[in-house]
């Protein structure tokens, strides 16, 4: 073969591998070429060279290396499966061509490695280079470097992961080869760009030299952060922005990168963790413990050193951290203090987090340590107790922190509040909730009256602290006691504070100390992040929460009603002479005098006075104390007549009703209310009177104070009805702010009263309050009697299922605000445990002594068990126990790892005992103690995991989830190589996480080690791994897991076969099965699914494995749904679905065998069990599988339809289906469907859905009705194989479309828009399908849905098609567009015909071929419809296209035959159904075009009458010579024209064109302005003015503002939903700075006032949005909060300037309209501001002053019409009837100047309004009119209307040139056309001596000819109107006649005539059109919908034209014919003859 023409021949993949260097090279060239050719990145091609990308970077020979490499580039950057080669391909550069002398072969190289970066392999591509850094050969060395630091100065440190270079850099820069150090030092300057400072530990250790050479680099870097330049191919939206960005030089964005990096950054993850247990000196224990402080003191320093490493490994650090925490607390030596904590602060340092274990030990016995004043042992204290509270978390160590707050010590209670203030700094207002803040408030309080002037300094700096930290508004609460003074200097400290990464410069205190804590940003920016997102399991529910914490005495009044409490507090009692004083000022003399009347009727009579008094007088004037006061006067409370005491108990009622009632005023006599509540006649009013009291003070602090009082008595009658009272209150107030400890041990009492009936209260009260409390209330009362424990059982039995009534009494907005408030902060602790944190705890650390803890840990097990005994005594004996339970928590932990399994167990029950009396404190253990429970899940012995998993259940019962998935230990966990913890921990994790809502970002890290568990040598660890990943991804998404396999590969063969790596290819296959079954997420509403708060779950959490066993579909699909009983039942599929799942994964033969005989069994049972249990799993399969399939369920849909409407599920529409909403439709299909086929449809096996597609379609037709019924869910699924790649499935699916159409074409089912919208436009994904099969059955699929959907409505879907980027899609849409105009005419055409034909003609210059000739089909199809007018409609298009589209017409023309075939003609005239007209031919592949069978078919008649334009071509020839014929026309006289045309609605067509921009869409121009309006209505104050920035730039320069027109609507739509927005939300939120909004508000008015500055736009303001945008105007000048904002005065006035400016530059008749409407809407409110209605009328007075100057250009009828609807709603009579006369007074000047204005011919203008008896308007125009005309001289002899014209015959002489001049302007105007041709005529007609002439001579020929040929047009009909109304051939709606001879009655006329026309012509089958389609009939043409009319009107009078033009034409070209007049005469009379025979 050592010819060249031997090798010449050889095929591309042997040229490649040829030993001759040529050959080589010639096939690296075609390659090349051929790579650059193929345009499909998925062409099956790319896989047949997959194996040749090594060798062409390998070559040998220098010249065809370079070749190689240039076609590996190209394959990498073109073909998608080329990241399969990165690492073979990587290595091979990095060795054979990063060491070849030519440059251009490293670039090569180089780029190569960049674009692997590119497709997303950047992992792989960064180990190899990192390999290739140990290279011998320097040069190789020396590329790698720069190409590392190439990658990441174009790709960034997002990419690049910097932790690997960074740790191999110091070995790079101890390198002989100097070339290499140079490199690394550039390496060093680029990695510094990006991290900064963090780059600075890992290099501390190099040379010196080196390291001051970076250093200078480095200073002369940028200080701006540095930007990604290159995106991988998944960034294509990022690469967007930042072409963007570039382009537009934002400096915005580059703030947000900054903020970005500094985010990221963190020198601690680029270190190397440094392992120091096993380095501590042997005798370190030893020594700490010597008496020598010397000996203490070396011990101490070997650990400093130790500690000084800034990143350490993980460990148990127990032991030392004990030791150190003695040394701290014990040692008095402090010097050693200081020693040991330094190395305490050094070793928090070093772990971070994971010293959060720890960190509960150590804070206490610091803080106590504060005592020494020694300055550098309290700045070691500081600096340790600052570095551990990074680690954990307020919550956690509040209570240690709160204990010493009280300390008599003054240093430690100040150094205490410093550690708090300093801790704040680094807290949000989300990890600083209230319930946290509120006590720390309450010791600061007490610290701030301290005697010690520094504890009262760090007080307030504290509380300062906490105040700039949440806001003045959440502290303020707390405040309330403390006066201005030292409010003040709170203030004063917030303004002075400094916030981690603050702006201002930091308040006294520590200040200097925080320097350490502020270098450990990361820790703080990660500390917030926790509580962001509520992760839990399904919390137990609570009706209406009672409050968090309930320990100050006073906390529930304060929180159920916090403002009036703040100023009823502050109320002093006043002197009885003071109070006598007040209430003589009010009440009258006499009755001060009776008072105290010795005559009870005096009394009587006195109370009397003294009610009607109480009655008159005003809030403000009533002195409530002085009051209730003169009641207590003698003989006050101890009155002896009923009566009286009757009057006085209602008058305190009332008083407490109607005044400012206080607390002190309710201390009066809450006494003698109590005292009278149980008597017989005055009860009922002294329970009145404490619900009154309870409404004004709040009812926790009413009910707190009655009980006490009730209790202090000893009258059993009165304790009895005060239980009773409270109890009712409790339902009408609610539960909230309720002291539930204030209650018990009174209840108590009156449990165990010797009165019956206090006990029957008790326990009713019990009952009530069980309502609220649930199962917790009942541990309060375990210790009563059996008997009496027995009645509050079945009290508490009664109540149970019922839940809470709806609070009708009390302040609900403080309490609701309050509840909302709590429920954000505290939501993850469940409804338990806030009723929980009520219950009275005990403080055991006391009784937890060293020797109870030292016996725990001896080395003899019978004394750790006799320990552990002592303490489950200890534990038992208290009940509930308090959080801080001192050394036992360590002492526990040890023995969880007991080598006595006894002894674990009996540990693992203490701690479900701990876990029960701790409640939610105990979250504060779970990393020191729950964590480790996990651990015991890997003992070989089931029933020691048995008890550590009922242990874990119990814990997680009483702190939720979160906790124990925030930070790196469950992943620790999963790491370690143990079957049992591994499939324990799995499978517990897939039962949890289902329940979660929101999981923390830790939950990440444990996805390596579950890949690994899912090829783990256990089959049980790795079914559970399967188990589980449904479940981790509901959580973290299918993307996050799916990148994550990135990172899976196998590397060498010996650590493949020792540690079994997970393989990327086997992961990614199970996770996309996984994806089909995975759950969805925990809904929020799962609160309410248990009435009660589960006290007694913990027994219900069965540990057993058959409950961990369940699969994800049982545990996660339909949770809900199966009750336990069926799980047996349920477990055939759901095994079905697990086992196939891993026989598709498993590498195991033989676990395959055994799951393919187990089908539909547990893999436990196999071999010939297995069989059987197959054989009868099928058998029942069968049997279930009988019956009907589809479910009726009555009001299915509409239920459904309501759901998506409001928002409550997610409405169907995606690009591709997520998993949310397969889940969701699985869910509604549960109830349509059985349960066998819902399985079926949704298993991920396609072989299924086949089948279950064909059991659909065998049961379609017998039940039907239930198809229907769920139609729309079918759809949906049916929908989504659309996205499938199967094609049998895809074809099997189009089978059952086809025959679902034709079954609802027969039921005459109409499709709802609901099912049609989540349906259509995925059909239409499928036209564009490649295979012809698929394309020629969507087809079909689509011509039967114009059966049971109206085409009109198809119209737009398909429009939307058209701008698909599929060529096949684009150019399908197109030719059925053409059809659907060809078959229905250009009615069809939605929104408007001149819209949609824009959007068609733009695909006229695309450039695909097929796309080109379907637009200019479908364009053509519109031409043979509506003639030349289509040239009008399509709009501008380019000399290029025009000549296309006209060519293509003289072509159709040309090919049209010139005599019409009769046979054609007679199949036309078959088919009398008008449906049939609508199908298509099947066999479309044999004709070219599919339009042009229908054009050929039209071109037949065009022939026949060429004068008439299509549109209302007749072929009359027909109708006169076939006399057979005549016996089918009666039928047209009794076919009424509105029954025809019923289904077009225009009112919908009118909203429709509201929604998408169908001209416009296409453009890039109108996307981007559509994109930024919307952002113009955002949430983000700073988002939206960003949008109204870039739409002022657009509104500013005259030469862009044109792009905003067709989006003034949208623009001010979006603009007044901001304003609402501002109004509604904004304003009220006190944490929004005021300017911020003050900047929003002023772009707004500069937005339109710029707007509103150019008349052509403003114009297009449509009337409601007009209306809308007046009303959002009127409404912020209103806002007196706007007063309030700086410069708020400006901006009021600019608003008024704004007004103004709409007022003159909005179209007159819109904005007149708007104001008619609004002032309605405004009077109609009884909510509105009065003022409102002012402002509205104001600007309506201005617009009625301009009106002479505009009243030529309003439209009369529309403004009548809304005069006409107001009068309806406001007649004469109710309009007197309103406060003002000034509305009544408007409408009277506006209509009188209307009158004056326009004179008799206001009454022309009536026309749009149907009945005109409905209001005055009528009568009253005739009023005026008459009053004006005889004011002007004429006498009312004649009637009122002959004189009003001959007043304007006189007006018009005298100003000819002036109306002729209207008249010309009007004609010249596009809107008015019509209107300026018929009053021209009729000027003509009543003056025929008047002289036109000169107003035409300067105008255009076309100008002239189109006036003369339309007054031509106006005579010939108006010479024919007469005859027929007398002889229609349908008679004419019953209309009233005034309605139908108004201005443009003519063409109505000329409507009704061509409709009939048409009518006559469908009749006869003479037009391809449908009922549903056609003209809308003649009461659809009723001004009441004035748009629609205009649009009806213009299109007559465009048909006519086109037609004089079509006429002129024919008469040049052809022969001269008869005129336009005649053609229309004598088509009149043809008519008339084919009615005379029918006669």
């Amino acid at each position: 073969m050592g010819d060249d023409s031997e090798w010449m021949k050889l095929p591309l993949d042997q040229k490649c591998e040829h030993k001759i260097w040529k050959a080589r090279l010639n096939g690296y060239e075609e390659a090349l070429k051929l790579f650059q050719r193929i345009e499909d990145e998925k062409s099956p091609e790319w896989g047949k060279y997959l194996g040749l990308t090594k060798r062409f970077v390998t070559e040998s020979n220098a010249v065809a290396q370079l070749k190689g490499l240039e076609a590996a580039l190209a394959y990498i950057e073109n073909a998608h499966v080329a990241g399969r080669t990165t690492g073979e391909v990587v290595s091979g550069v990095v060795c054979k061509v990063f060491n070849q002398p030519k440059a251009r072969a490293k670039e090569l190289g180089m780029d190569i490695c960049l674009m692997y970066i590119e497709i997303e392999k950047a992992e792989v591509v960064q180990d190899e280079l990192i390999k290739g850094l140990e290279n011998k050969n320097p040069k190789i060395v020396v590329v790698c470097i720069e190409t590392l630091r190439k990658a990441l100065c174009e790709f960034g440190s997002k990419i690049i992961t910097l932790k690997p270079v960074v740790k191999v850099l110091p070995k790079l820069f101890e390198s002989r080869e100097k070339a290499v150090r140079d490199e690394a030092k550039s390496l060093a300057v680029e990695i510094y760009r990006w991290i900064r400072d963090a780059l600075r530990p890992p290099l501390q250790n190099i040379n010196s030299v080196q390291l001051k050479d970076l250093e200078e680099e480095w200073v002369k870097l940028p200080t701006s952060p540095p930007k990604q330049t290159r995106f991988l191919r998944s960034q294509q939206d990022l690469k967007a922005k930042f072409e963007k960005q570039q382009a537009a030089g934002g400096d915005e964005a580059d703030g947000e990168a900054d903020e970005e990096t500094e985010v990221q950054v963190d020198a601690y993850e680029l270190l190397e963790a440094v392992e120091i247990l096993s380095k501590l000196p042997k005798d370190f224990y030893d020594k700490i413990e010597a008496k020598k402080w010397q000996e203490r003191k070396e011990a101490l320093e070997a650990v400093e050193v130790l500690t000084k490493n800034p990143k350490l490994e993980n460990g148990d650090y127990g032991d030392l951290v004990r030791a150190l925490k003695k040394v701290i607390g014990k040692d008095a030596n402090v010097m050693l203090v200081t020693l040991a904590a330094k190395c305490l602060a050094g070793l928090t340092t070093g772990l971070r987090k994971k010293f959060g274990t720890y960190a509960g030990h150590v804070v206490p016995t610091i803080l106590e340590k504060f005592k020494e004043k020694k300055p550098q042992v309290v700045l070691a204290l500081q600096e340790a107790i600052d570095a551990v509270f990074l680690t954990t978390t307020l919550q956690n160590i509040s209570e240690d922190v709160l204990a010493v707050m009280d300390n008599k010590n003054p240093s430690i209670k100040q150094q205490a509040s410093l550690f708090l203030a300093r801790s704040f700094r680094h807290c949000t207002p989300s990890t600083l909730p209230k319930s946290v803040l509120k006590p720390f408030c309450a010791a600061f309080l007490k610290q701030v009256n301290d005697s010690a002037p520094e504890v009262r300094d760090a007080a307030f700096e504290a509380l300062g602290t906490a105040m700039k930290v949440v806001g003045e508004k959440a502290v303020n609460p707390f405040l309330a006691e403390i006066d201005k003074l030292k409010l003040d200097k709170i203030k004063e400290c917030a303004e002075k504070v400094e916030l981690a990464g603050g702006k201002k410069g930091g308040a006294g205190g520590g200040g200097g100390k925080k320097e350490k804590p502020a270098a450990k940003a990361p820790p703080p920016a990660e500390t917030p992040a926790k509580p962001s997102g509520p992760a839990k399991k399904a919390p137990p529910a609570k009706a209406s929460g009672p409050p968090k914490k309930g320990k100050p005495a006073s906390a529930p009044s304060g929180k159920s009603k916090k403002a009036p409490e703040t100023k009823e507090t502050i109320e002093t009692e006043l002197s009885t002479e003071v109070c006598e004083e007040k209430a003589a000022a009010v009440l009258p003399a006499s009755c001060m005098q009776l008072l105290d009347s010795a005559n009870w009727k005096e009394r009587l009579a006195s109370m009397e006075e003294f009610q009607r008094a109480v009655e008159q007088m005003d809030k403000s004037e009533m002195p409530c104390q002085a009051l209730v006061k003169m009641l207590a006067k003698k003989p006050g409370w101890k009155e002896t007549n009923f009566q009286v005491m009757q009057m006085k108990l209602h008058i305190v009622g009332l008083i407490a009703q109607k005044g400012s009632f206080s607390k002190t005023s309710g201390l009066v006599v809450l006494d003698g209310l109590v005292d009278k509540i149980g008597d017989v006649k005055c009860g009922s009013k002294a329970k009145e009177g404490l619900t009154a009291i309870g409404e004004a003070c709040s009812l926790p602090w009413t009910a707190e104070q009655v009980v006490s009082l009730a209790f202090a008595q000893k009258n059993p009658k009165n304790q009895a009805e005060t239980l009773n009272w409270l109890a009712n209150a409790m339902k009408e107030f609610g539960f909230a702010g309720i002291n539930v400890k204030a209650f018990i041990n009174n209840v108590k009492t009156a449990l165990g009263a010797t009165n019956p009936a206090v006990r029957t209260s008790a326990i009713t009260l019990l009952g009530v309050m069980y309502l609220y409390m649930g199962a917790p209330l009942r541990m309060f009362f375990e210790d009563e009697k059996p008997a009496l424990l027995s009645q509050i059982d079945a009290e508490f039995e009664k109540m149970q299922g019922q839940t809470p009534p709806a609070s009708i009494r009390g302040s609900k907005k403080a309490g609701t605000e309050e509840e909302g408030d709590e429920a954000d902060e505290e939501q993850v602790d469940g409804g338990a445990g806030d009723i929980m944190d009520l219950l009275p705890r005990t403080d055991i650390s006391d009784k937890i002594t060293s020797d109870m803890v030292s016996k725990i840990e001896d080395k003899n097990w019978k004394v750790r068990k006799e320990g552990l005994d002592e303490v489950a005594a200890v534990i038992s004996e208290a009940k509930f126990i308090q959080a801080s339970i001192g050394e036992l928590p360590l002492a526990l932990k040890g023995r969880l790892n007991d080598s006595n399994k006894l002894l674990v167990q009996q540990t693992l029950t203490i701690l479900q005992q701990i876990a029960t009396a701790m409640g939610p404190s105990l979250k504060q253990h779970v990393k020191h103690l729950g964590i480790p429970v996990i651990n015991v899940l890997g003992d070989s012995k089931a029933n020691v995991r048995a008890a550590a998993m009922a242990t874990l259940n119990a814990w997680v019962e009483q702190t939720g989830m979160k906790e124990w998935l925030e930070g790196e230990d469950l992943s620790e966990e999963l790491k370690k190589e143990n079957p049992f913890l591994r499939q324990e921990l799995l499978g517990w994790l897939a039962e949890k996480l289902p329940t979660m809502r929101a999981v923390p970002a830790d939950l990440m890290l444990c996805i390596p080690h579950l890949f690994t568990c899912l090829e783990d040598r256990s089959g049980d660890v790795r079914k559970k791994a399967q188990d589980a990943l449904p479940t981790f991804m509901m959580h973290l998404g299918y993307e996050k897991m799916n990148k994550a396999t990135s990172k899976l590969k196998a590397s060498s063969i010996w650590e493949a076969v020792r540690r079994r790596p997970a393989s990327k290819d086997q992961v990614v296959g199970m996770l996309e099965k996984a994806r089909a079954v995975m759950p969805a997420k925990a809904a929020a509403p799962a609160k309410a699914a248990a009435s009660k708060p589960a006290a007694s779950a913990p027994a219900a959490k069965p540990a057993s494995a058959p409950a961990r066993n369940q699969t994800p579909s049982e545990d996660f699909s339909e949770p809900e749904s199966k009750p336990d009983p069926k799980k047996a039942k349920a477990a055939g599929p759901a095994a079905k679905k697990r086992e196939s799942m891993e026989l598709k994964v498993t590498g195991d033969k033989d676990n395959c065998k055994q799951n393919r005989l187990s089908r539909g069994t547990p893999s436990s049972q196999q071999g010939v069990v297995g069989k059987k249990a197959a054989v009868k799993a099928g058998a029942k399969e069968e049997e279930d599988k009988s019956g009907p399939i589809y479910i009726l369920v009555p009001n299915g849909k509409e239920q459904r339809v309501k759901e998506e409407k409001g928002l409550k599920i997610l409405k169907w529409n995606f690009n591709t289906p997520r998993d949310e909403y397969v889940e969701q439709l699985k869910t509604q299909l549960s109830t349509c469907l059985a349960k066998w086929l819902l399985e079926e449809l949704f298993h991920f096996d396609f072989q299924r859905h086949v089948k279950a597609i064909g059991a659909m379609i065998e049961h379609m037709e017998p039940e039907c009705e239930a198809v229907i019924s769920c139609l729309d869910l079918v759809l949906k699924w049916f929908t989504l194989r659309f996205f499938d790649t199967n094609t049998s499935v895809l074809m099997k699916a189009l089978e059952f479309l086809k025959l679902l159409f034709i079954m609802l074409s027969k039921k005459n089912y109409q499709l709802n828009d609901y099912e049609a919208s989540s349906f259509i436009p995925y059909l239409i994904l499928k036209v564009g399908e490649s295979k012809d099969v698929v394309r020629k059955d969507v087809r079909a699929i689509l011509t039967m849905l114009c059966k049971v959907y109206a085409a009109s409505k198809v119209f737009p879907f398909l429009m939307d098609g058209t701008k698909s980027k599929n060529s096949k899609q684009r150019s399908e849409c197109l030719e059925e567009l053409g059809c659907l105009i060809e078959n229905f005419g250009m009615n069809v055409c939605q929104p408007t015909p001149a819209k949609a034909l824009k959007e068609i003609a733009v695909h006229i210059g695309d450039r695909d071929t097929t796309v080109r000739n379907a637009a200019l089909n479908t364009v053509l199809a519109a031409y043979n419809a509506c003639g030349d007018q289509v040239f009008k409609l399509i709009g501008n298009l380019s000399e290029k296209e025009m000549s296309m589209l006209e060519e293509r017409i003289k072509r159709s023309a040309k090919k049209s035959p010139v005599a019409p075939p009769k046979q054609e003609r007679v199949q036309k005239e078959q088919p009398t159904n008008p449906n049939a007209t609508f199908l298509r031919k099947p066999a479309q592949e044999e004709v070219p075009n599919k339009l042009r069978q229908a054009r050929s078919q039209n071109a037949l008649l065009d022939q026949s009458v060429p004068s008439i334009p299509k549109e209302f071509q007749l072929d009359l020839d027909v109708f006169e010579n076939n006399h057979t014929c005549a016996s089918d026309i009666p039928d047209l006289v009794q076919h009424k024209l509105d029954e025809v045309l019923e289904p077009v609605m225009i009112p919908e067509r009118k909203i429709r064109s509201v929604s998408p921009h169908f001209d416009d869409i296409h453009n890039s121009t109108a996307s981007t302005i559509n994109f930024v309006i919307s952002q113009v209505a955002s949430g983000d104050i700073n988002t939206s003015i960003q949008a109204l920035a870039q739409i002022d730039e657009v509104l500013r320069q005259a030469d862009k503002a044109e792009a905003m027109s067709g989006h003034i609507d949208q623009f001010l739509i979006a603009t007044f939903m901001q304003l609402r927005l501002i109004y509604n939300t904004h304003m009220a939120d006190d944490r929004l700075d005021k300017k911020d909004i003050f900047k929003l508000y002023s772009c707004i008015i500069g937005n339109m006032l710029s707007l509103f500055s150019m008349e052509s736009l403003a114009r297009e303001a449509s009337i409601g949005v007009l209306k809308d945008l007046m009303h959002g105007l009127i409404t912020l000048m209103l806002d007196s909060r706007v007063e309030d904002i700086e410069d708020g005065q400006q901006l009021i006035r600019s608003v008024n300037l704004l007004m103004v400016r709409v007022l003159e530059r909005s179209d007159q008749t819109n904005i007149l309209s708007a104001l008619l409407v609004l002032l309605q809407d405004s009077l109609t409110s009884t909510a509105g501001s009065p003022m409102f209605s002012e402002l509205v009328m104001k600007c309506l007075w201005r617009m009625i002053r301009f009106l002479p100057q505009t009243i030529n250009s309003i439209n009369l009828d529309r403004i009548l019409l809304d005069v006409h609807n107001f009068m309806k709603v406001f007649p004469k009579e109710k309009l007197k009837q309103l406060k003002s006369d000034v509305p009544h007074r408007t409408l009277k000047t506006l209509i009188h100047t209307l009158c004056r204005l326009t004179g008799a011919k206001i009454l022309d203008h009536l026309s749009m309004i149907e009945n005109r008896n409905e209001s005055e308007l009528e009568v009253h125009l005739r009023k005026v009119v008459k009053v004006l005309a005889n004011l002007s001289g004429h006498k009312s002899d004649k009637s009122t209307e002959k004189g009003a014209l001959r007043s304007d015959d006189k007006v018009i002489k005298a100003n000819v040139s002036d109306i002729l001049s209207e008249i010309f302007k009007k004609i010249g105007s596009k809107e008015n056309t019509k209107e300026g041709l018929t009053e021209l005529y009729e000027y003509k007609q009543k003056y025929s001596d008047a002289d036109i002439e000169p107003f035409l001579r300067n105008t255009s020929q076309f100008f002239q000819s189109y006036v003369e040929r339309g007054l031509r047009m106006i005579e010939s009909e108006r010479e024919g109107k007469g005859r027929i109304p007398t002889s229609t051939v349908i008679p004419p709606p019953s209309t009233d006649p005034s309605t139908v001879s108004h201005n443009n009655g003519d063409d109505l006329n000329a409507a009704a005539y061509y409709e009939r026309l048409k009518i006559l012509r469908q009749r006869r089958g003479l037009e391809n059109s449908t009922p549903e389609e056609e003209r809308p009939p003649l009461s659809s043409l009723k001004p009441s919908v004035a748009s629609c009319t205009d649009m009806l009107h213009s299109k007559l009078s465009q048909l006519k034209e086109s037609r004089e033009h079509f006429q002129q034409e024919q008469s040049h070209s052809h022969s001269p014919t008869r005129s336009s007049a005649s053609n229309l005469d004598d088509l009149k009379k043809r008519l008339e003859r084919i009615k005379s025979k029918r006669q």
